[in-house]
């Protein structure tokens, strides 16, 4: 029997009462460890799916960081890995410095996020409100279209947050 969860995930651009109810109760940061997902309460959150051997990822990965780290008390990143192994995700998020959240690469959530956004290739960036609610799904071009200061304001603003 399918869960709850797993049929609102199937169910597009759903209205979710929180962000919990999209990507669980718990995260993990670059070390490993447990965060709860209350923890981007307030803040505009780009998920990430990406990876280590994806040459575009490498590329891109830097400008999601700078940009995140810009605005991390307006902005959240979670990391939707698509690498092969959980040590393979770890190690990605240290190399390249992403101070931010993932989705346990041992979670059914990973697929069922790419599956509810129709991620075809990565990285792909969606930018979603804290309470789950899409604002686009075209991040990374939306950050590569203009300055990606000029992405974020835009996302803050259709969050309806202050900027």
């Amino acid at each position: 029997m399918k869960t709850l969860l797993s049929l609102l995930l199937l169910i597009p651009f759903t209205t979710y009462a929180s962000l919990e109810e999209l990507v669980g109760p718990e995260l993990i940061n670059a070390a490993g460890e447990k965060v709860p997902t209350s923890s981007l309460a307030g803040k505009v959150v780009g998920l990430y799916f990406s990876a280590e051997w994806c040459p575009p990822c490498k590329a891109f990965t830097p400008e999601l960081v700078k940009l995140r780290d810009s605005a991390a008390d307006k902005f959240e990143v979670v990391f939707v890995s698509s690498d092969r192994s959980p040590e393979a995700q770890q190690k990605y998020m240290k190399d390249y410095k992403m101070n931010w959240l993932a989705v346990p690469h041992d979670s059914p959530l990973r697929e069922q996020l790419q599956q509810k956004y129709d991620i075809q290739g990565i990285p792909s960036l969606v930018i979603i409100d804290d309470q789950g609610n899409l604002i686009t799904n075209e991040g990374r071009s939306e950050m590569s279209d203009a300055d990606p200061a000029g992405a974020l304001s835009k996302w803050i603003s259709a969050a309806g947050k202050a900027n």
